[in-house]
């Protein structure tokens, strides 16, 4: 390994800087989880659809060109991941969205992929 730094005081304190930039390991393996789970195509279809608001299943499947059984799993894999929740109005269960930040993030890569399409 080259140390490109230049002197041992000066490596010391940007490891430590980049050292306190991390979270702990748990949280490292907590996102980690999140952005597998976002990262699989039908499970962000879902989501896309679900950023205009509440939907029940049979709604999601219609918005997503998918059947219940394959919906049904990629909805446990969200909720198990706390990125959505669900609530029961009679029959149905509702899903919508439980974390805005996961939300915020696909938002800001809907436009950059604009960005990248505009240059």
């Amino acid at each position: 390994m080259i140390n490109r730094c230049q002197t041992p005081k000066e490596h010391e304190y940007v490891v430590k800087e980049a050292l306190s930039a991390m979270p702990a390991e748990e949280d490292i393996s907590v996102m980690a989880a999140r952005f597998k789970a976002i990262s699989e195509p039908s499970r962000l279809k879902i989501l896309l659809a679900l950023s205009a608001g509440e939907l029940c299943v049979e709604h999601i499947c219609a918005a997503v060109g998918a059947g219940q059984s394959a919906v049904s799993h990629q909805l446990k894999t969200l909720k198990d991941n706390r990125i959505i929740k669900s609530r029961r109005s009679g029959k149905n269960l509702l899903y919508s969205v439980d974390d805005e930040h996961i939300m915020a993030m696909i938002e800001a890569a809907k436009e950059h992929l604009h960005h990248e399409q505009d240059t």
